[in-house]
């Protein structure tokens, strides 16, 4: 069986105002993400990282390279009538919320399409959920709240309002973010970024931070 339902994403229906969305659910069956979710990296800090900076199991190597395939930019591009094909991709990971993470943002303008995948296998907190919003100063103007449950897909057209963020939640919070990028330079600047990032902490581990979401000077995903 295939790993991404790519059917389902073909058939939900795609929101078009204030931008183009599609939300999900099992885009990854429940028996897969299982299995996804057992493999996927051991993380012990917030941030997003190269899937080539952490150590996993096979059957989240299988999800990686699923989303890298022509027939997955196909559908996607698709969705959102977006030429999606030749694009280079980035792909991200996240294990761990910190309380700083949420700020509304909108994704730099070198990404043309996000996909969030979430592998969380029960989600009680109120924080956390992703909100798609209106503005870019409301956290409560929301179009539509998605809660991380495992399986669960978003996906946005990057525009100039495609606002998102989320409530403070501190702990372990799993996703897998996907860009497709405007060039291949813009993925290799963003994904040297994050593995700057990813080996700062690993050498200084951050402290646990206590400041509300629009306090970040850099816009957190997902």
């Amino acid at each position: 069986m295939p790993i991404l339902r790519l059917d389902a994403l073909l058939q939900a229906e795609v929101a078009r105002e204030p931008f183009q969305y599609a939300v999900v659910p099992d885009f990854i069956a429940p028996e897969a993400a299982a299995a996804i979710r057992a493999d996927f990296p051991r993380i012990g800090y917030a941030g997003l990282l190269p899937v080539e900076a952490t150590e996993h199991g096979p059957a989240f190597a299988a999800l990686i390279e699923a989303l890298e395939s022509p027939a997955t930019a196909e559908a996607f591009g698709q969705a959102f009538g977006v030429d999606l094909s030749g694009r280079s991709t980035m792909i991200t990971v996240r294990g761990r919320c910190a309380a700083r993470d949420g700020r509304i943002h909108t994704d730099s303008e070198a990404k043309l399409i996000t996909a969030l995948l979430y592998f969380n296998e029960g989600w009680e907190a109120a924080g956390g959920r992703l909100r798609l919003l209106r503005k870019p100063d409301d956290l409560n103007d929301i179009i539509a709240e998605v809660p991380p449950l495992s399986g669960t897909l978003v996906a946005f057209r990057r525009s100039d309002r495609s606002y998102h963020g989320h409530e403070p939640f501190v702990g372990v919070r799993r996703y897998v973010m996907v860009n497709w990028m405007a060039s291949g330079f813009a993925a290799r600047r963003e994904l040297m970024r994050h593995r700057i990032s990813a080996q700062a902490k690993r050498l200084f581990p951050p402290a646990a931070e206590a400041a509300p979401p629009q306090a970040e000077k850099e816009p957190v995903h997902g």
